[in-house]
This record gives C-alpha cells, structure tokens and sequence, in this order.
C-alpha cells in the first residue's frame, strides 16, 4: 500500500506501508522518488514529519545524485557508443524502434530532432539494457563457475538484474544475483564483485571475517572497493 506525497522543498517521497516491518526506513536512489516504508500500523503523517526532519540529508544526497545524472552521455546520431560486444547506431526510418542483432545495437529514428527529448534518452538506454542483458546471461555464468571453483565456494542458483545502485547480492539459501550492468566494468572488478557476492555464501554480514576472506580472495577488498565507487550501475 504507497502513497506519494509531494513535500515541500524535497519534493515527491513515496510513503509504501508494509506488514511485519518493525521500523521506518528511507532511501535516496537515482531516477526514482524518495522512498519511505513504514510498518502497516504507522500513519503517513509521521512518515512526512520523518522526511522532513530528514530534509537536510535527502536534499544533499538528492545534489550527490544531480550531479551524477549529469555524467550520463548524451546520445546524438553522432555518439560512439559500444559494449563489450555491441555497438550502437543509428539509422533514420519512417518509425522509432530498436532492433538488436549479435554485434549491434541499432536504433531507428524519425528525425534528429528526436533525441533531444528525455523519452528517446531513454529509449537508447533501453536497448542498451538489453543488450547487456544478453552478454551478462551469455558471459557471467562461466566467470561464476570459474572464480567459485578456483576459490572452493558453493554457490546456489543464478540470476541477474538491472539494479540502480546494488552491484550484486547474496540471499540466505547462497542463490546470487548479480547487475547486468558488471558488463560495463573493467575486468577486475566486476571479478571483484562476483567475489564480493561468493564470499557471502561463507559470511553473511561485513564483519571483519568477511573482509578478511574478501581480501583474500581478491587481493586487495579495500582498494577495489574504493575503485569500484567511481562507478555506478544507473549512469553511462
């Protein structure tokens, strides 16, 4: 059950209200409202007192991520864009639509005016997402096998996602997933993500045994760590 509420200064907060949630919890992601779950038995107004109380916080974080939006390329009929394995191009037609082949990711347009609108923006991206979406499904699967195997760890089932700010995660029963996005990673650390997720299959939280096993497995946790913040799943 959500609500969204325009606040003043901080803008749309999406209140959701979940059962058998003990506390309130709030998060600032990139491209989404500010989000507040709440238990079921909470009203909504103490949720908007919470975010307002907040202010200070969000309106920081939400400059942090602005600031990062404005690093996203800018797609252009003369952009050079290429993954792992596609390269984008464009092509003008009588109708928009994305058509993608095992080496290209090919965008059709109308006019160039076109791209000028956040909707086209968007739609680029999207196809780009499939796109890494293929390569994540042909590719990560045999890296997973392979880093899992050299290190002896045991891990469950499989997926992936297209996260806007989680590199990966580790459930309980040792299934992983892991962003698509680890396709736009140098080498080394989407190793080092996967790692990050295997580890878990052993520790469950970050205490120091996990960054101990971390460290060793990788070679160095902290350091690739702090590289790995220069990037993020929601910006290209």
């Amino acid at each position: 059950m959500s609500k969204l509420i325009n606040i003043k200064e901080i803008g749309i907060v999406k209140i959701t209200k979940k059962r058998g949630l003990r506390r309130m919890t709030l998060s600032v992601r990139p491209f989404r409202p500010v989000n507040i779950t709440i238990p079921y038995s909470m009203s909504y107004k103490t949720a908007i007192s919470f975010a307002q109380e907040k202010k200070d916080w969000i309106l920081k974080t939400q400059l942090k991520i602005s600031q990062r939006k404005d690093k996203r390329t800018k797609f252009s009929i003369n952009t050079k864009y290429k993954t792992k394995e596609h390269e984008l191009v464009f092509q003008q037609s009588s109708k928009t639509k994305i058509h993608i082949t095992e080496t290209q990711i090919k965008v059709e347009y109308i006019s160039e005016d076109e791209f000028a609108s956040s909707e086209m923006q968007d739609y680029i991206r999207k196809g780009i997402t499939e796109a890494l979406r293929f390569e994540a499904k042909k590719n990560l699967p045999q890296r997973v096998d392979y880093l899992a195997n050299k290190h002896s760890f045991n891990c469950g089932k499989l997926s992936f996602r297209n996260a806007t700010t989680r590199w990966g995660s580790c459930s309980g029963k040792n299934n992983i997933s892991l962003n698509i996005n680890l396709m736009r990673l140098p080498e080394h650390l989407a190793d080092y993500v996967i790692l990050h997720e295997l580890c878990h299959t052993v520790e469950k939280n970050h205490g120091e045994n996990f960054w101990a096993l971390l460290d060793k497995v990788s070679g160095d946790a902290k350091g690739l760590d702090k590289e790995l913040k220069n990037f993020s799943p929601s910006i290209f």
